[in-house]
């Protein structure tokens, strides 16, 4: 029996893959499709990540999807709240029967003679290997790898007598009660754990090798809820969707042209929510980081409870570097030993741009030796995208605009009677420059497996919802730079 053709496989049944299969659903009727997925369950990341207090570091009104606005009331949710939001999303459009879970791409290789790519899964269960082909492949599987996030070498690590954590394979049999934690890190992840181990009867240690820039939220939106009293449903949450996307694009704007005016303003806000605490002593070593404001992320604190847990005394921040794990804690660099029973090493992801090895006309295809086209696409592979969103903004934000430039790219490919859409490389001689200009360390440690990116479209990787939106929604698909062939 010949292999199972579709005409198109989506690769990840997360927030991305989950809106791709929407999106073809409705746009593409005709196409078959499926949606495969490694792990056993869909939900990406908020099925991934069962550490206390998970929830999103974007307001789910731009993070949920522009076909089902976002009616909770809280804009920041918790990780259980968003994973159902998901699945409902899946009954609502009748996606089960396409998604196939437990099933791992491990490899995809296009041949050009044929027009196709040939994909080999790997069935979870038992192990076992199937071929299947596509005519498109849409990858949707995120940027970070889901078996192991990152973990320092540090020393005396195997002396540590408690329990050593990683927040991406949280053990829930951990109860810390009554404990005492060191959380090893500064991210949103560790910003996060912070008032939720304390919550659960901890005294949570936060240790930090320097600061990270925090802005304190409410998580339910006054805004949106004022104007669901006074307008139709509908009509307030777009309101409001809009409302967080140019309030975003501002922010971002203002730390790129003043950085040194949101630096004010960001730490006026960090002093406002730590009261008393906020000596100067303190603000300089532990609130006020040595890059500028979105260098990195901004760190989101909903209803300011980070703050909340240090003013009652239930959890403090220390910065510093670590000189060696202990049998009980950790020693500084600085002579300072934090006793612990507990650590948490919430020391970032592993970047994993290439979900699945490519080849092409049996030619290995490295995501660092291509260059991105409107930030879809690969220079020199074929019937292929990838989801990858925004670092200043919601990632669904660029996840939707993915989606829909790829029905359209399938319904001229389908008009015109072609069968392949190729990036060609850029011309000679032109520049070639990092994809992410963030300095996180989990993007400084993956650069080197990231496609790049050029001085000006279609080359450039655009931040910007506004550029990608006239880029992949309102310019012609065939812009006289993609090629096609029959």
């Amino acid at each position: 029996m010949s292999p199972e053709h579709l005409d198109v496989m989506i690769v990840g049944a997360g927030l991305s893959g989950i809106g791709a299969a929407v999106h073809l659903q409705q746009r593409c009727p005709g196409h078959r499709f499926a949606v495969v997925e490694a792990r056993e369950a869909l939900g990406g990341t908020w099925d991934l990540f069962r550490y206390p207090g998970v929830r999103s570091d974007s307001d789910m009104h731009t993070l949920g999807y522009v076909f089902k606005p976002w009616t909770d009331p809280k804009a920041i949710a918790e990780g259980g709240t968003i994973l159902q939001y998901l699945h409902d999303t899946v009954r609502e459009h009748g996606l089960a029967p396409h998604i196939r879970c437990g099933h791992k791409l491990v490899g995809a290789s296009w041949s050009s003679a044929d027009a196709r790519w040939t994909l080999t899964l790997r069935r979870s269960a038992d192990g076992s290997e199937q071929q299947l082909s596509c005519g498109f492949l849409h990858l949707c599987a995120g940027y970070y790898d889901t078996n192991a996030g990152y973990q320092p070498a540090f020393p005396g690590r195997d002396d540590f007598q408690g329990r050593w954590v990683h927040p991406q394979h949280w053990p829930q049999d951990l109860d810390v009660a009554g404990q005492r934690v060191v959380v090893i890190g500064s991210g949103a992840t560790a910003v996060t754990l912070l008032p939720a181990l304390a919550a659960r009867g901890a005294h949570v240690t936060l240790l930090q090798r320097s600061p990270t820039w925090m802005v304190s939220l409410p998580a339910v939106d006054p805004i949106s809820t004022a104007l669901r009293r006074v307008l139709p449903q509908a009509a307030a949450l777009r309101l409001t969707r809009w409302k967080n996307m140019l309030l975003a694009r501002f922010i971002y704007s203002l730390s790129r042209r003043h950085p040194q005016r949101l630096r004010r303003l960001l730490l006026a806000g960090v002093r406002q929510a730590l009261g008393p605490l906020a000596t100067p002593e303190r603000m300089a070593r532990d609130f006020t980081p040595r890059y500028e404001p979105w260098d990195q992320r901004l760190c989101l604190v909903p209803d300011g409870d980070f703050f909340r847990a240090l003013r009652q005394g239930r959890a403090e921040v220390v910065t510093g570097q670590i000189a060696r794990i202990t049998p009980h804690g950790v020693a500084l660099q600085s002579g300072v030993h934090l006793d612990a029973d507990t650590v948490v090493s919430a020391t970032g992801l592993v970047l994993n741009m290439a979900p699945v090895p490519l080849v092409v006309d049996g030619r290995a295809v490295h995501p660092a030796d291509t260059v991105s086209y409107k930030g879809v696409m690969f220079s020199g592979v074929p019937n292929l995208t990838s989801t990858f969103g925004y670092i200043n903004a919601s990632w669904t934000l660029k996840a939707d605009l993915t989606a829909r430039f790829v029905c359209r790219l399938l319904r001229h490919l389908q008009r015109s009677g072609q069968r392949v859409a190729l990036p060609p490389d850029p011309p000679p001689g032109a520049p070639r420059l990092p994809a992410v200009a963030l300095s996180s360390g989990y993007f400084e440690r993956g650069r080197h497996l990231m496609p790049r990116q050029g001085l000006h479209a279609p080359w450039k990787l655009n931040q910007d919802f506004w550029a990608d939106w006239w880029a992949l929604r309102c310019r012609p698909v065939d812009d006289g730079v993609l090629q096609f062939r029959r």
